[in-house]
């Protein structure tokens, strides 16, 4: 391999001559071998607009040369628009303030906009710190490009996903709504409902759920960009802050703007805790779904099996025939890693010592890392398992009849001892509850058909 000699402040450095980063990222790919979590592409993009919007801000500010700010700004284009990612190859496991990432992409686009100075014949040159990273520092952009990223991913992937399952569940809802069904409540047979209000439940998670991530990814739209070192903003102009906030506006579509205290936005990540908490809130309500599904779809002969599951795939190796609900199964996994890592990005949060948190990456590896698994989840659940359930109205239709639960329409008529009753001797001598009413003499058969109605014990009485 062709190498190139570099420098940074401690000396010497010999880099793969392909490679457009400079001393700092080698120091440290050498220097944290730890894990192969590379650093999230969605943070590698987030920096290449806050890099940009930093040199427009500048230029607005007149605090860099025209021609060297609109270099910057061209470059962080040209990366994002080619995908140009082999570039940045750092591992989450460094320096708690991602000061390793930050200078990457400082490397990166000063090597770059001095190749092309130098094709155009040009001398002008931009240095990683003094140019790229001019009014910034590591404990700000960091922080800012957590946001930026974090906040894209919800609104570009996980929303999207999440409106495409809702939706299913509610064309779902509309199509099982006149179908009773047996209600269960602590595993046990408990009164009668229908199927489409069975799923009303989950549509109105989804809903929930949706509500609640857009209300706390409001508070991702502060950043902590123009506090610079400890949030003091030195070096920077006081209104860097601002101005950057507005260019990362402009180029992403996206609201934000510089937090009011940089003090708190360096040294705290309650905001992307809040926001991961109305995820994992979502990922609970995508357990309790996924689990009702395959619940509800065992058997086909030996279990519940009210619902019929699309066959993916041949279900065993050993036992022909067989069909597993394997989609909730990918969801439930997937939910249980969100739920592992809100408690990891929980913990970190709570580590903002003095001036600065120092657990960044981790948090927001985590962070996204959640937000793919739910989208993608939701996705695969809702192509592959959601849209393609049947109910089988013969299982269905047998469960209500042979249904003990029925006596509870018998409650205001006859009170709830004898309908207790009734309900024990129809159990204890395997008949029906019908015929153990008319046999303890408390009602008449036409009495009870009166009475034990389902399709009027799935509403108020009026």
């Amino acid at each position: 391999m062709d190498y190139r000699t570099e420098k940074d402040t401690l000396g010497e450095v010999k880099v793969p001559a392909d490679k457009w980063w400079g001393a700092q990222t080698q120091r440290s790919l050498q220097n944290f071998k730890i894990g192969k979590e590379k650093m999230p592409v969605e943070v590698v993009e987030a920096f290449t607009v806050l890099k940009e919007a930093c040199a427009a801000a500048n230029r607005r500010l007149e605090n860099i040369e025209e021609e060297k700010g609109k270099m910057i700004e061209h470059v962080c284009q040209e990366l994002r628009k080619d995908g140009t990612f082999e570039h940045f190859p750092l591992v989450v496991w460094q320096t708690g303030s991602g000061t390793q990432s930050n200078m990457n992409m400082n490397e990166v686009v000063a090597y770059r906009a001095n190749e092309l100075f130098q094709e155009q014949g040009k001398e002008t040159r931009i240095h990683p710190n003094d140019d790229v990273n001019r009014s910034q520092s590591s404990n700000d952009t960091f922080p800012t490009a957590m946001h930026i990223a974090a906040l894209k991913d919800v609104h570009e992937r996980l929303l999207p996903s999440l409106e495409r399952l809702k939706e299913t569940v509610a064309m779902k809802r509309k199509e099982f709504d006149h179908i009773i069904k047996i209600g269960r409540t602590h595993l046990q047979d408990a009164t009668p409902l229908t199927l489409g209000q069975e799923l009303s439940g989950w549509e109105y998670m989804l809903e929930r759920s949706e509500k609640m991530i857009k209300e706390s990814a409001e508070h991702l739209k502060y950043l902590a960009i123009g506090g610079t070192a400890v949030g003091t903003g030195i070096n920077a102009h006081v209104k860097f802050g601002d101005y950057t906030a507005e260019e990362i506006s402009r180029i992403t579509g996206i609201s934000f703007s510089s937090s009011e205290n940089k003090f708190h936005a360096l040294t705290s990540h309650d905001e992307i805790t809040y926001a991961h908490g109305a995820i994992k809130a979502l990922a609970a309500d995508l357990m309790k779904i996924a689990n009702d599904v395959r619940w509800l779809g065992s058997g086909p002969r030996s279990g519940i099996g009210e619902l019929t599951l699309p066959a993916n795939e041949p279900g065993s190796s050993i036992m022909p025939g067989k069909v597993n609900p394997t989609q909730s199964e990918a969801l439930t996994m997937a939910v249980s890693q969100v739920f592992g890592n809100d408690a990891t990005i929980g913990f970190a949060a709570s580590q903002g010592n003095f001036e600065l948190n120092v657990f960044k990456p981790v948090i927001i590896y985590n962070f996204l890392q959640s937000v793919r698994l739910l989208s993608d989840g939701m996705d695969s659940f809702n192509d592959k398992c959601m849209k393609g359930i049947e109910a089988n109205e013969g299982i269905i239709e047998d469960h209500v009849k042979n249904s003990l639960m029925l006596v509870t329409a018998l409650n205001p008529h006859i009170g709830y001892e004898k309908a207790a009753e009734i309900a024990k001797i129809a159990f204890n001598e395997d008949t029906t509850l019908k015929e153990a009413a008319v046999d303890l003499g408390y009602l008449t058969e036409e009495e009870f058909e009166q009475y034990v109605k389902p399709e009027n014990m799935v509403k108020p009485t009026e």
